[in-house]
């Protein structure tokens, strides 16, 4: 009786067809492929490439607007901050300007008549419109500067706020309400008239609304922000837009739900008119009065959509661009980029067979010096060699100045140490003058290594280089400083080394080469023309 086979191997060849099934699907969109013509698979590639582009600078856009959306919030508190400040000190400003009456003679005497002429002095001050009232514990106007007939004034209808400065002994901000003479919505900022201690009559003045409303055209940064300023209630009494369809009106219900759970707080609302606003409200420790700015989400969202469709436009038309110039110009491209590549190449097996044959021959030639003269003959021409290798890279294009840098002290494995420092802005240099510098920097590292800084283990050095504007044009200035190392002193006649490097920054460089010999390390600066 035979077996049965294993549930794994049964699975196995129950997947065997399935998976071959896949292998054939793709052979077949291989050869597919393979059939399409050149031009139609270059509009593949450039569309392969461009419209992930598309999305992922959709992707962008988006994250901006959120980003942006987030900033808004900031700045929208930010602004509520600024315009409270701005109330406050206008709160302060008439609160003081109003202790300062509480403290005239003739108030404190009762004689209204001459306070009369200094309260006319005060309302000098602001916009037409606002009212001086001197009231007494029960609310009797004894003085006003609407009239000076308060026999027949009626009693101030605002007792909570007269009995509330009687009781304090300090000032007093009231809410809106309708005034007794005036008879329409007014606030008023009351201060106490002290005697010896004792608050003999309430100073009440009511400044004119035009006040707080010019605060808010002047704070609001553009037509898209909504701004007003509150009571310790809700009701508004400044507002921008719409100042006359909204003033004395409450909060819209989204604000009002709000408004009074913290003093400075964030969240979206929507406004009397409508619009979605992102909010943020800041409520003024001296006076209660709440300052609320929003600003419209559609004004953010505006953007988005228009940098999206921009983008898709653009995105087309580079998709278009490309396809056109990949199937006009690739045949080109790709001819140009094949002999560019053999000329390098051949360049690159020149210079390496030429510096073969020169090592060759120095090799013959020194066969009777010492160690140390091959060592350095040796160095200078790994240096040269270094200094093609890295032109080789940028495809004899020419070099940067760090990169440059970096070869030369690369061997002395102090790059990213404390022991050096390495400063400057991105310079290209050309290729002779890149070969050039790296000689003259290969010759100071070597004197650092033997003599100097690089000497022991304690030594520094700094290389910096900045670019000046001269008549005769852009010129490169770097600078090599030593530090920590022995103790330093001029050399007493000149070697090949420095002979070098005065020579080839005069002839190649089209420069000079300076070495300062100070008693901490010494101090090498080399100028070089850019063109």
């Amino acid at each position: 009786m035979s077996k049965p086979f294993p549930a794994r191997v049964m699975a196995e060849r129950r997947d065997q067809p399935y998976d071959r099934a896949i292998a054939s699907q793709w052979n077949a969109w291989g050869q597919r492929l393979r059939k399409l013509s050149l031009p139609v698979r270059l509009a593949l590639l450039v569309a392969g490439t461009t419209l992930p582009l598309i999305i992922f600078a959709g992707a962008i856009i988006y994250r901006n607007y959120e980003k942006d959306r987030a900033q808004a919030s900031a700045r929208v508190l930010e602004a509520a901050r600024s315009i409270r400040t701005v109330l406050d000190a206008e709160v302060q400003r008439t609160t003081g300007s109003l202790q300062v009456l509480s403290l005239t003679n003739a108030l404190r005497a009762g004689d209204f008549d001459n306070f009369r002429r200094i309260a006319a002095g005060f309302l000098e001050q602001y916009p037409s419109g606002g009212v001086l009232l001197i009231a007494d514990r029960d609310g009797r106007q004894l003085f006003s500067s609407l009239t000076t007939e308060t026999v027949a004034l009626p009693p101030r209808n605002n007792l909570d706020v007269v009995r509330k400065v009687f009781e304090t002994g300090k000032p007093v901000y009231s809410n809106l309400f309708v005034g007794s003479v005036l008879k329409k919505s007014i606030l008023t900022v009351e201060v106490p008239v002290l005697i010896g201690g004792k608050v003999i009559y309430d100073i009440s003045f009511t400044p004119p609304i035009a006040i707080f409303q010019s605060i808010l055209e002047t704070q609001r940064p553009n037509q898209d922000w909504t701004i007003s300023i509150f009571d310790s209630e809700g009701t508004n009494f400044a507002r921008v837009p719409n100042p006359q369809e909204t003033v004395g009106k409450r909060a819209s219900p989204t604000l009002f739900a709000e408004i009074f759970k913290s003093p400075e707080a964030t969240f979206g609302t929507i406004s009397l008119e409508g619009v979605p606003l992102i909010t943020a409200v800041a409520r003024s420790a001296i006076s209660s009065w709440i300052v609320a700015a929003g600003i419209s989400q559609v004004s953010l969202a505006s953007p988005l959509w228009r940098d999206l469709a921009i983008t898709i436009a653009i995105g087309i038309l580079l998709l278009l661009i490309g396809v056109a110039f990949a199937l006009r110009m690739a045949s080109v491209i790709a001819r140009g980029e094949t002999l560019h590549a053999l000329l390098v190449e051949e360049l690159n097996h020149r210079v390496k067979n030429t510096l073969a044959v020169l090592q060759a021959i120095a090799s013959q030639t020194f066969r009777s010096a010492s160690q140390a003269e091959r060592a350095t003959f040796d160095g200078r021409l790994g240096a040269l060699a270094k200094a093609h290798d890295l032109l080789s890279q940028e495809k004899w294009a020419g070099a940067d100045v760090q990169d440059v840098v970096n070869r030369v002290l690369e061997p002395y494995a102090i790059i990213g140490s404390r022991r050096v420092r390495i400063t400057g802005p991105k310079v290209p240099l050309a290729p002779p003058r890149a070969v050039m510098m790296s000689m003259i920097l290969h010759e100071i590292a070597t004197n650092a290594a033997k003599y100097g800084a690089l000497s022991n283990d304690a030594g520094t050095v700094s290389i910096d280089w900045q670019l000046r504007l001269e008549p005769s044009g852009e010129k490169l200035q770097l600078t090599w400083i030593e530090a920590g190392g022995p103790r330093v002193s001029a050399p007493t006649r000149k070697g090949f080394g420095s002979r070098l490097i005065e020579r080839g920054a005069r002839d190649q460089l089209d420069g000079s080469a300076t070495a300062d010999f100070l008693p901490t390390g010494v101090v090498y600066t080399i100028d070089s023309a850019l063109s």
